[in-house]
């Protein structure tokens, strides 16, 4: 597959994955839902490996990378974004995560001496443009106690995506600083497999139980969530991170929050304000010459 194919279809993968976490979310308790969705995603690549015949054991100098990325890209991203949609609404919740490419390009900067081009300064420029007028109402509910609640619920509901932001920069440059030899996708099969694990120790700790009524809505939003939001594009996702530096890796997700919340508008009837309409441009530009730079890497 060809590397500037990646980018529009993780914008697809992820960016229907909000309202489709939000659907499970109806019935599932939070870590669980990540357990499960995590834990598929885990038998499904396995499976994959086994098929391909490919060795299912890392190579040592792979662990550290592999348990990095499983706790920050994996595990604390994948638990932070789905309490995030419990405590404000979906569109905002993956906007505020979707910091997560300028903060990965400013780590990037700063630990890898990753200094971003011309052009990729004007859509580091434009996404943040575009991120921070999209979170001026989260900014501004937070600011007016009586409309506070209606607005993100809590504090939380601007911590927990902005987390999920920090733990996910933190972790994609790490992969880039130390790149874990072997294939991807036994490598991204045993980093879902700590997420799994993380989430489910949690899920157990704090007495979740599984719904016992399963409507059709939530199996499919289930099944996208393990099949192509995990399984395939975190495959895709380490594809794009050998190929392109986590500037510019990174800078190409800008689009997710797009699709994200127009996804949430036709799925679970979220409705974007004239502002949010204007952060759209500002965030498809930034990705548009992101996904350029790869197209002519």
């Amino acid at each position: 597959m060809r590397v500037g194919l990646i980018p529009p279809l993780l914008a697809i993968a992820w960016g229907l994955n909000w309202p489709a976490v939000k659907i499970m979310l109806s019935v599932l308790p939070p870590f669980a839902a990540r357990a499960l969705g995590l834990g598929a995603g885990v038998v499904l690549l396995f499976g994959l490996a086994l098929l391909r015949r490919l060795p299912l054991w890392p190579q040592r100098a792979a662990w550290p990378a592999v348990a990095i990325g499983g706790v920050l890209t994996v595990a604390v991203f994948n638990i932070c974004t789905a309490f995030a949609q419990l405590t404000t609404s979906t569109s905002r919740a993956a906007v505020l995560t979707f910091t997560m490419p300028l903060m990965s390009a400013a780590l990037a900067w700063w630990v890898l001496g990753e200094r971003p081009d011309r052009r990729g300064a004007i859509a580091l420029a434009l996404g943040g443009a575009g991120v921070a007028v999209l979170a001026v109402p989260v900014l501004q509910g937070l600011a007016a106690p009586a409309t506070a609640a209606a607005s993100v619920g809590s504090g939380w509901g601007l911590l927990l995506p902005l987390g999920a932001a920090l733990a996910w920069a933190l972790g994609t440059v790490a992969t880039k600083r130390w790149p874990p030899p072997g294939d991807r996708i036994v490598l991204t099969a045993w980093q879902l497999g700590i997420g799994a694990a993380v989430a489910g120790a949690a899920s157990l700790a704090f007495g979740e139980q599984l719904p016992s009524v399963w409507p059709p809505r939530v199996l499919a939003a289930l099944a996208w969530h393990v099949l192509i939001a995990t399984a395939v594009a975190y495959v895709l996702w380490y594809r794009l991170l050998a190929s392109a530096s986590a500037t510019v890796s990174s800078l190409t997700t800008l689009a997710v929050p797009v699709v994200g919340v127009l996804g949430a508008m036709a799925l679970v009837g979220d409705r974007p304000s004239a502002a949010d309409w204007v952060g759209f441009v500002l965030v498809l530009g930034g990705a548009a010459l992101a996904v350029l730079r790869i197209s002519r890497a």
